[in-house]
């Protein structure tokens, strides 16, 4: 019987695990307990385990901990799939970022799977509404989505380097709020900005905040 650890997230793979070690152990203190890691992990252990029960037990608890760390003891584990899985003994095997193959033909054996993936991070797309606060010199609105964007984890540099193409961008397009003129002030004033906040004038995220309450 095979219960299958793994995920992106080592660390929750690992804790969820041995949570669940420590559950079995605790509902059945008389049974036998048994963990492999990759580097002591041999066929003749293996097998050994999978066959072994006690007087006063019927089923061992037997934990494989990340075999696919060592070639030779995944191989192992993958050679003798079937036989993990019929045992009558308890196999717990724990394998964080474990390929994609791999999951497949462990998950086929397991009797049941705990996947700990690793939270994505979210890909933010162009920010429409930063560059059209600029564009039409809403102040209050400009800060709220510079605010916006620095708490949700964009850097003050992307913000920085959008709005400074918005600026050259109504430069050559013009624009009713700025026209070409104040477009070409506004790339100007973007510029000062960095090279203001690189020389220790205020950091870059609170002067794109003082910047957008500046406005006129």
């Amino acid at each position: 019987m095979i219960y299958l650890f793994h995920g992106s997230d080592a660390g929750k793979t690992r804790a969820k695990a041995f949570q669940w070690i420590a559950a079995a152990r605790a509902k059945q203190p008389e049974a036998s307990y048994l963990r492999f890691d990759a580097t002591s992990l041999s066929e003749m252990a293996l097998l050994n385990a999978l066959a072994t029960q006690g007087l006063f037990f019927k089923k061992s608890l037997i934990l494989i901990d990340d075999p696919f760390s060592v070639a030779e003891s995944g191989a192992l584990v993958l050679e003798h799939l079937d036989q993990i899985q019929k045992t009558e003994n308890i196999v717990g095997i724990l394998a964080p970022k474990l390929l994609a193959a791999r999951v497949k033909k462990l998950e086929a054996k397991a009797e049941k799977v705990f996947v700990c993936d690793a939270a994505e991070k979210k890909v933010r797309g162009f920010n429409n509404g930063l560059v059209n606060a600029l564009a039409t010199k809403d102040r209050a609105l400009l800060w709220k989505e510079i605010v916006k964007a620095l708490r949700e984890g964009d850097a003050p540099e992307a913000l920085h380097g959008l709005l400074h193409w918005k600026a050259r961008d109504m430069m050559q397009k013009g624009s009713p709020k700025w026209g070409k003129d104040g477009s070409r002030v506004l790339s100007r004033q973007l510029i000062e900005l960095l090279s203001d906040s690189r020389s220790g004038d205020l950091p870059l995220a609170a002067s794109l905040e003082r910047f957008a309450l500046s406005l006129k």
